[in-house]
């Protein structure tokens, strides 16, 4: 059985389509990978990529891209709705088919590595990878964000993993680690209130209080004048989709306030979503491994 690694860079550029259609190129470029999805946003100014293949494929294809984003993305120059620190803002690794968390571990190692020695780019380890607990959590890495970085680098307890104490000019910082799968989930509501969507994220988000496997912020869909509750969902089983949606409608009727969309961002399990759909459905007694049509087509 052939070892599959799923990779999950994130950019911080969603609105250049000539630069994301360079990394697109870029991520179709190398043997063995896959470019499985690619979603941009204007307003976050940011762009997800799924690429799945060999250890040793997904890595070179990491790196090819990260070395794109710092020529074609200036971090001097970004502004979004979603926190960022780099202009390759997040490199996560997934163990998809014979292939364990250690070995994703030093697949992030690997090339954190090649990314200082190479771009000079430093970069902190996060998720599985983290050298410390406390930068396990990637919104605690990324705090204070590109322009409180170099500052937060002279701190005691934030030395990158990787390369000196301060960041690249114009390409930042990199969080570099192995992670679960997650699913970006994004709720819309119908106000322009961003302050209502950040007191919903901050009730339902598990640093709070809220659910254990919810990270939440709220954003401004300026495009559209709505507010966002947007999310990762770390573990959709301990904390389904269904939930998070629930509790947010919820909070919102508090408000006066409705939920008029979501969104999916990147790929999925299939089992996130049906997970959802018996919810709602009221299915009993369902079997996911047995009453699935395509789980016997695999």
């Amino acid at each position: 059985m052939a070892k599959i690694v799923q990779c999950i860079p994130n950019f911080s550029e969603g609105k250049d389509q000539t630069v994301i259609g360079a990394l697109v190129e870029t991520a179709g470029s190398v043997p063995g990978v896959t470019l499985l999805d690619h979603s941009s946003d204007a307003s976050h100014n940011r762009s997800v990529f799924t690429l799945v293949g060999s250890p040793e494929g997904v890595a070179e294809a990491a790196f090819r891209l990260c070395k794109l984003a710092s020529e074609k993305i200036d971090m001097t120059k970004h502004s979004g709705e979603h926190p960022r620190m780099g202009a390759t803002d997040v490199i996560p690794f997934v163990p998809i088919q014979d292939v364990t968390v250690e070995e994703c571990v030093g697949l992030s190692k690997q090339v954190a590595q090649r990314i200082w020695d190479e771009l000079k780019i430093p970069s902190f380890l996060y998720e599985y990878s983290a050298s410390r607990p406390e930068r396990k959590n990637l919104a605690k890495v990324r705090k204070g964000q590109f322009e409180g970085m170099p500052e937060k680098l002279l701190e005691e307890d934030w030395a990158p993993d990787y390369g000196e104490r301060k960041i690249h000019p114009t390409a930042g910082i990199t969080a570099i680690g192995a992670r679960p799968p997650l699913v970006a989930f994004n709720v819309n509501l119908n106000t322009s209130d961003l302050d209502i969507a950040n007191k919903i994220a901050k009730t339902i988000r598990g640093s709070s209080g809220g659910y254990q496997h919810c990270k939440a912020i709220g954003v401004m869909l300026e495009d559209r004048n709505i507010a966002q509750v947007s999310m990762n969902m770390v573990n959709y089983e301990g904390t389904p989709l269904y939930r998070a949606y629930e509790a947010i409608r919820f909070e919102a009727a508090r408000w006066g306030v409705e939920i008029i969309g979501s969104e999916i961002i990147g790929l999925t399990p299939a089992k996130a979503l049906i997970d959802a759909a018996e919810y709602y459905l009221k299915i009993e007694n369902f079997d996911y491994g047995k009453q699935v049509l395509e789980n016997h087509l695999l």
